[in-house]
């Protein structure tokens, strides 16, 4: 959510914002309606405290015997009443198309994140890794995955198209890479591991920005609520309508969770194979800081992404997002693109992003500085540290051998019990 008094000081910067995202001029409708609802708002406070002025100016001319006086006083207190429903509709009225019209504006991108409409116009800023030189011509997953166990066939039969079943050894690379990911985040990077809910209410998916823009892209149950499209969800509504302490530390969570997306805006990408399906597996990482420690935050989140690429040994590089594909609720986004040599291209497996105060907003979760009264709005981030099945995918690729069998990775060696090699069925 935007900071209206920003807006009705800065409406030019608004809009200019604004045109970053490809999107029209607003503050000056959001101004009016604004000014709409205030005048509405102080008509209801004056009528009110005259009201109470008057109500009890009709007790003492009554005491006094000024019946005529106290008549006229009922009078106008009978007038006030009729008056106020209208102005109450109004600054409601007023109030909610407000609230509808800033709910679907995204957040205004920070001065570091350069123009662009497309993911044609973003920025590599580096890479790591050296690619694989295959004596043989590699494969994509979706080729050596059946093989293997990745069963898309028994998927689609029991519930449509982009639900895979998973058997074997290879179920067991995807759990282990699940662990892995959650061990680094916890042991080494000083995240607090989460078990939270899958299934949240529409609050938690209007504080982090997923309603009323993104409803179609989730699924809803027939009970009104909604599956997770990540644990960021819950895990960055935990504080919530909560005023926090000083936040010296940055507040760090993760979780491993399905996460489920009916992908109702990516008709016809990724149909093959495992890269997008409806419902996956992410370990998610999430930040709650003083917005003071937000950008380091941010460099200090995408590291520990890009920490588990670097452990398992595969090529990533790291895009800075550009206005036009960077998501709704962020200001900054860093995508990690790993590179899978059967598609041979680099495929996003990690986005990091920065969100300011936009979230904090709409959930009203707020800090209260050392020594302060007056609270303040905390910044949240949220990152993928990483895709569970992207990541299995790049394993595959990664490490395909020219038999089919796909290597185990040493990081993941003891994950495995003593499973070193995935082996295609006879």
């Amino acid at each position: 959510m935007h900071d209206i008094a920003f807006i009705r000081a800065n409406p030019a910067a608004f809009d200019a914002a604004l045109a970053r995202r490809g999107l029209e001029p607003q503050a000056d409708r959001i101004v009016a309606l604004d000014a709409k609802k205030r005048e509405a708002a102080t008509r209801v406070q004056q009528a009110q405290s005259r009201r109470n002025e008057a109500s009890k100016a009709i007790g003492q001319a009554m005491g006094q015997g000024d019946k005529e006086r106290a008549e006229a006083l009922k009078a106008e207190v009978a007038e006030i009443k009729a008056s106020m429903p209208e102005w109450e509709e109004a600054e409601t009225a007023a109030g909610a198309e407000l609230k509808d019209l800033l709910a679907i504006l995204p957040n205004l991108p920070a001065e570091d994140v350069p123009e662009g409409a497309d993911e044609a116009d973003n920025v590599e800023l580096h890479s790591w890794g050296t690619k694989r030189d295959f004596a043989f011509a590699p494969k994509e997953h979706a080729d050596i995955g059946p093989a293997l166990g990745m069963d898309f066939e028994t998927g689609t039969k029991l519930s449509g198209a982009r639900f895979t079943f998973l058997r074997g050894d290879i179920a067991r690379m995807h759990r282990a890479l699940a662990q892995f990911m959650l061990d680094k985040q916890t042991r080494e990077n000083g995240y607090t591991e989460c078990n939270p809910p899958v299934l949240v209410g529409d609050d938690a998916m209007y504080g982090t920005d997923k309603l009323p823009k993104f409803a179609e892209d989730s699924f809803r149950t027939t009970d009104d609520r909604w599956l997770v499209p990540t644990s960021e969800v819950p895990l960055t509504n935990s504080v919530a309508g909560e005023i926090l302490p000083d936040l010296a530390q940055p507040i760090r969570l993760t979780a491993h969770t399905l996460c489920f997306r009916s992908e109702a805006g990516s008709a016809g990408r990724d149909t093959r194979g495992f890269i997008r399906q409806h419902q996956f597996e992410k370990v998610e990482m999430v930040s709650i800081c003083r917005p003071e420690d937000s950008e380091a935050e941010h460099e200090r989140m995408t590291k520990c992404a890009e920490a588990i690429l670097e452990a398992l040994k595969l090529p990533y590089r790291r895009m800075l997002l550009c206005t036009g594909d960077m998501g709704f609720g962020a200001r900054k986004t860093y995508d990690l693109e790993v590179w899978l040599p059967g598609q041979g291209a680099y495929r996003e497996i990690s986005s990091c992003s920065n969100t300011g105060d936009f979230q904090a907003r709409r959930m009203n979760a707020r800090y209260r500085p050392e020594g302060e009264k007056k609270t303040a709005f905390v910044h949240t981030l949220n990152g993928s540290g990483l895709a569970v099945g992207r990541t299995l995918v790049a394993v595959m690729e990664n490490y395909q051998q020219e038999d089919g069998s796909v290597a185990v990775p040493e990081a993941l060696a003891s994950y495995m019990g003593g499973v070193t090699k995935l082996e295609p069925a006879a």
